[in-house]
């Protein structure tokens, strides 16, 4: 594995704390908010641990979450007991059955409608169960839109993913 370049980060008013100590080390005070970051790893990396602690740690500040939970895998539990205060959580249940693609399209337009309406701190969209196949059939202006519409404002936005697919350039 290679190490994190440094940040060069000065606003801290600007960034989104992930709640674990080292992790906002490395990224100079956390994930930026006005930015699309992604959240990538195969099963059991991780990235379920690290995507509810980033929530519980939005939640502990007083923010409002939103978790986009595309193919509804969400163990509540799970989000309890990594101290996500569920009373600040808005939680968006997809579904399992197919098409896949249709299943996708909802969750997209979810966190588009999500994403405009504002007043979130952290906003997440769950695609780590979407096949790799479906994934490629995003087109990239979708993430360009998302950019867009988050751009200066006070919400992050992160996708959990298998594989990279936004590549933005001013989120982690």
């Amino acid at each position: 594995t290679t190490a994190l370049p440094p940040l060069e980060r000065r606003d801290e008013s600007a960034l989104i704390a992930t709640g674990i100590p080292a992790l906002d080390t490395s990224l100079r005070g956390g994930l930026p908010r006005g930015q699309l970051s992604e959240i990538v790893g195969a099963p059991s990396s991780g990235r379920t641990t690290l995507l509810l602690q980033t929530i519980a740690a939005s939640t502990r500040r007083g923010e409002i979450a939103a978790f986009v939970d595309t193919f509804d895998r969400l163990d509540v539990a799970s989000a309890a007991n990594s101290a996500v205060d569920l009373d600040r959580l808005l939680w968006i249940r997809g579904t399992t059955a197919p098409p896949v693609d249709a299943v996708i399209n909802r969750a997209l337009k979810a966190l588009n409608l999500i994403l405009q309406g504002g007043g979130f701190g952290c906003v997440v969209l769950d695609l780590s169960d979407a096949p790799a196949i479906a994934l490629k059939r995003i087109p990239f202006t979708t993430w360009l839109r998302v950019q867009r519409v988050i751009e200066g404002s006070d919400t992050a936005c992160v996708l959990v993913v298998p594989q990279p697919v936004a590549r933005s350039a001013g989120g982690l």
